[in-house]
């Protein structure tokens, strides 16, 4: 519990000054404000290492899709793979609830950095402008969205079919997708205490072409990052 209670406090509080650090940056180019994201990452594994002596293991990265434009699906299953990932890849782009936008200063800086926000359930204008405003993040920088096709954060053994929107999304941006499995929710779970002394695996898994039928994609990505969940756990 002790463990539990100075990660937390540490782990937050850090958060909160890098965001403050960056609140002048928020009048400066994006690219300023994107270095923020990577320092968070980096203090989310050291408050992981230090204080609850977990080990963070990155399998695959021969796999990383290189000179051309991709997306990621990661499996999800704590608050770890938002943060850490910015450390693995270039500048990611998250697609996110809009309430997290209202967060002062986190909220702010998420925007920013140009996350994609939507109200989930709801038909809104701007969710009508999803897909669109997804295709002109990624026709015009060279960051990778992330997606996380099981749509919110799950228990480890936990293994629901993933959303029909990440199929759409592959339909629409006809782009390489990278998969990626992670076990963070051994440490980190969903709910309840935080577990020390364990191991955080990210495992890199080969990419996915373009062009196949979306019905076809989806199914290969569930089997793929479930069958090397199975294999990490």
């Amino acid at each position: 519990m002790i463990r539990n209670f100075l990660f937390s406090i540490a782990f937050f509080t850090g958060i909160i000054f890098i965001s403050l650090i960056f609140l002048p940056a928020f009048f400066l180019p994006r690219k300023i404000v994107l270095i923020g994201g990577k320092l968070m990452g980096y203090w989310t594994g050291f408050c992981l290492k230090t204080i609850l002596s977990v080990k963070i293991f990155v399998k695959g990265k021969e796999n990383i899709v290189k000179n051309e434009k991709f997306f990621i699906a990661a499996s999800h299953q704590s608050m770890f793979e938002t943060f850490y990932l910015q450390t693995i890849f270039n500048s990611p782009v998250f697609i996110l609830k809009k309430e997290l936008l209202l967060i002062p200063i986190f909220g702010w800086y998420l925007k920013k950095i140009g996350s994609i926000s939507i109200k989930r359930n709801k038909v809104t204008k701007d969710n009508l402008d999803f897909f669109k405003d997804i295709s002109h993040m990624i026709n015009t920088s060279n960051r990778p969205l992330i997606i996380f096709p099981q749509g919110t954060r799950v228990q480890p053994d936990e293994r629901p079919m993933f959303k029909k929107g990440a199929s759409r999304i592959y339909e629409e941006l006809k782009v390489t997708c990278q998969p990626i499995a992670i076990n963070s929710g051994y440490v980190w779970p969903k709910n309840g205490p935080k577990n020390s002394h364990k191991t955080i695996s990210i495992s890199i898994l080969k990419p996915i072409s373009a062009g196949l039928p979306k019905e076809e994609f989806i199914k290969t990505l569930e089997k793929d990052i479930y069958t090397e969940l199975d294999l990490l756990n």
